[in-house]
């Protein structure tokens, strides 16, 4: 069983009829997501994709029964996609737009206070649940049907993790792109949590970088709690150098926080087993599924 999505998803993408969102659009309805309705202001009643466009996503949602949204929306109007989709009272929106300005973000988490949404991102790969559902832009040829939850902060590194796991026979249940901004929808604990609950889930992978405290978050959500699925993380950036931000947003080391050893440390603590290099992912987790007695 999937975290997050279902076989009952129905998928609505605000900015569907721009170059990036007609091409994911199209590559999730080829990979057999439900897609029903695109959102693009002014250009409502057309028709894109042989799929109707609506001038809202409340519209959108009330004719087509859409129960989730993915938002390719250029980064100065991506948090007014984000709270129209709210304030729709869509429950899962999956932004993949980058640079969303972060107060534009604080507003936005203000949106989300209180109400029946998930947000996945922004600067999400997105979501996939191999065989079920994919939302986003996350590539599919190694991604297997199977019982390994994974929560990534790093897109590229979770490509070669879902292949990893693929080859080691156990496949995905889902795969989570949480984002790598330092203002974000859902984060680790969040999907660690879910994944703990879903009976269909047997292991699940933290996939962490540098910058931030997801990784410290969840070593305190694990603290005296029984172990009852194992779990492996990979923490990438441990010869960045301190101070400079590496790559997007969120990969930023200050005065002594964020690091990878202190993220290490906390997830070990916890009960977490390190893969200690990218390339050891998948056979840690197939190690850490054999029983010890």
């Amino acid at each position: 069983m999937a975290i997050l999505v279902d076989r009952d998803t129905r998928v609505l993408c605000q900015g569907m009829t721009g170059w990036a969102g007609t091409h994911h659009t199209s590559r999730m309805m080829e990979y057999g997501t439900s897609v029903v309705a695109g959102v693009t202001p002014g250009k409502g009643g057309r028709s894109h994709l042989n799929l109707p466009v609506y001038d809202t996503v409340a519209k959108a949602a009330a004719e087509t029964g859409a129960n989730a949204s993915m938002i390719f929306v250029p980064p100065a109007q991506a948090a007014g996609a984000m709270i129209e989709a709210i304030e729709a009272e869509i429950p899962l929106i999956v932004a993949v737009t980058e640079r969303v300005p972060a107060l534009d973000m604080v507003r936005v988490r203000q949106a989300l206070n209180g109400s029946r949404t998930r947000l996945v991102g922004p600067n999400s790969q997105g979501i996939l649940a191999p065989g079920v559902c994919m939302i986003g832009v996350m590539a599919t040829g190694s991604a297997r049907e199977g019982s390994i939850g994974i929560v990534s902060r790093s897109a590229s590194l979770t490509s070669e993790v879902v292949a990893q796991v693929s080859a080691e026979k156990l496949g995905q249940s889902t795969t989570v792109g949480v984002g790598g901004d330092p203002i974000h929808g859902i984060g680790m604990v969040d999907c660690l949590d879910l994944f703990l609950a879903d009976p269909e889930t047997d292991g699940i992978i933290l996939i962490g970088e540098i910058g931030g405290s997801e990784e410290q978050d969840v070593a305190e959500y694990l603290q005296g709690r029984k172990m009852t699925k194992p779990i492996v993380a990979f923490v990438a950036g441990q010869h960045a150098p301190p101070e400079r931000r590496m790559g997007h947003a969120g990969t930023l080391t200050l005065y002594g926080r964020g690091d990878t050893n202190s993220k290490i440390a906390a997830l070990e603590k916890a009960g977490v087993r390190i893969a200690r290099s990218a390339h050891l992912v998948g056979a840690t987790m197939r190690q850490a599924l054999i029983p010890t007695h």
